[in-house]
């Protein structure tokens, strides 16, 4: 293993698939401008020079058009968004364009898109409209698939599988573990979508986590080791979905807690809870619950975005409260 931050290796991750691949590209603002303003596309201009890494001015609805285009002839598109925030300015190309050409064409074509969205969340401190977690927007589409990875390992590892696929990714990046090391192994390796990971074992409920809520569902269960058995699974994939380890996991702890970053109102966690109650009703001891943002945009004050963004003292609450259901 080797230590790489999150970004370091996500930049590995397309070095590589580069490398490997002479048809994948990177189109974006400022990608070819000293490594990205993330130190995200570092090395990539010089290496693959400016037919494959292309920067563009501020326009996401005419680059991200160009390259679902692009995508359609056989191209492979990183279409990068400085922050997930921007894709606003985007959505007639992203939701109607690559989201749905691959199925109106009876999937006679190929639509490898991944597009790359940087900075989402909170954790900078940067207000209303830099701020945002749109991953309930995306599950939404039909055609997307969309994935979350919040390990550095995850990220190099799911944005190779995304590089190889022939269907339209959504990969959604955390800004607050950006430039935090981790353990990354130094072979070649690719991790499916549609797989979890149990992070950490247990027997009385079970944790399900997206993105940084992850590090919160650990930093809880640690709170609470003398007390509940948690067993914490990070989904990774938000669609498909895992749900044969989360299935596998209720069945054995009879509570579920989901756990995300974004407002709670029609969020993912409300998606995953219903394909429980479908799928895994009788496996139940107690009602689901749900962990989530408050329904208000996000606010400049370090103190307010604390309050409005879920904490791990939010999911002790939760964990309580399930145990506590007879």
């Amino acid at each position: 293993m080797k230590l790489l931050t999150y970004i370091d290796a996500v930049n590995e991750a397309l070095h590589e698939e580069m490398e490997r691949d002479e048809n994948i590209f990177v189109i974006g603002e400022d990608v070819d401008i000293d490594g990205g303003v993330w130190n995200e596309t570092a090395g990539l201009k010089e290496r693959f020079g400016s037919r494959r890494v292309i920067g563009t001015p501020i326009s996401e609805a005419g680059f991200t058009g160009l390259a679902a285009g692009a995508a359609l002839c056989g191209l492979r598109p990183v279409v990068h968004f400085m922050y997930v925030d921007f894709v606003h300015v985007a959505m007639d190309q992203v939701a109607n364009q690559i989201a749905k050409a691959k199925l109106m064409f009876g999937n006679q074509v190929k639509m490898p898109a991944v597009l790359r969205m940087c900075a989402s969340g909170t954790g900078t401190r940067e207000a209303a409209q830099h701020s945002q977690n749109l991953e309930a927007w995306f599950n939404h589409l039909p055609g997307f698939q969309v994935v979350m990875p919040a390990t550095a390992a995850d990220a190099k590892g799911m944005m190779k599988t995304a590089l190889r696929t022939d269907t339209p990714v959504v990969f959604i990046e955390s800004r607050r573990v950006y430039y935090t090391e981790q353990p990354v192994p130094e072979e070649e390796y690719l991790i499916p979508f549609g797989k979890g990971e149990i992070i950490r074992s247990g027997s009385d409920v079970t944790l399900l986590t997206m993105g940084y809520m992850r590090y919160k569902a650990l930093e809880a269960a640690e709170k609470l080791s003398n007390e509940i058995s948690v067993e914490i699974i990070d989904l990774r994939s938000i669609k498909p979905l895992d749900m044969e380890l989360i299935l596998a996991s209720l069945s054995r702890t009879g509570r579920v807690i989901v756990a995300q970053e974004a407002p709670l109102i029609n969020g993912v966690a409300a998606e995953v809870i219903r394909r429980i109650a479908e799928e895994g009703f009788d496996l139940l001891d107690a009602p689901p619950l749900a962990v989530g943002g408050r329904d208000v945009p996000t606010p400049f004050s370090e103190v307010l975005e604390d309050y409005v963004v879920p904490q791990a003292d939010d999911v002790v609450t939760a964990l309580r409260n399930v145990m506590n259901h007879s």
